[in-house]
């Protein structure tokens, strides 16, 4: 009887959740930052956001892949441009294949800083969830 507990409980808190990841500080034009989406147990959406005002641009899932040996998988931005993202330990490793891209990517905390925001529900709340995230839903 725990064990399913466990279970719905389990998948109760996949229904929707968010893995954010970024480079470079909020705010600031080196700022980049990649949304990672699920929702009904299945991947959803991905979202990336750059520079000082944080455009926001949808990004197409493009599969699974390998880049030079590692596991992988590959999104698609707009105007083609495709880029692998290879999970590293809690971070995530992301190329371009023309080798002008290629950053590290740390998981990005969204929330209440110093009493001031608001919780974000459905945000993964440490890189281990947002790394479990990323596994269960892209990297499969």
């Amino acid at each position: 009887m725990v064990m399913v507990i466990m279970l719905v409980a389990t998948a109760g808190a996949f229904a929707q959740k968010v893995a954010n990841y970024s480079v470079g500080k909020y705010g600031e034009e080196g700022y980049e930052h990649f949304s990672f989406w699920s929702k009904s147990g299945k991947r959803a959406e991905i979202k990336y956001a750059y520079g000082k005002d944080s455009k926001e641009l949808s990004v197409s899932y493009a599969g699974k892949g390998s880049y030079k040996g590692q596991k992988c998988f590959k999104v698609m931005l707009p105007g083609n441009y495709l880029l692998y993202v290879i999970p590293t330990g809690l971070k995530l490793r992301i190329v371009g294949p023309a080798k002008n891209f290629d950053k590290v990517f740390e998981w990005e905390y969204e929330g209440p800083v110093n009493g001031v925001g608001t919780f974000c529900n459905v945000c993964a709340q440490d890189e281990k969830e947002a790394k479990v995230v990323i596994d269960r839903y892209f990297m499969r």
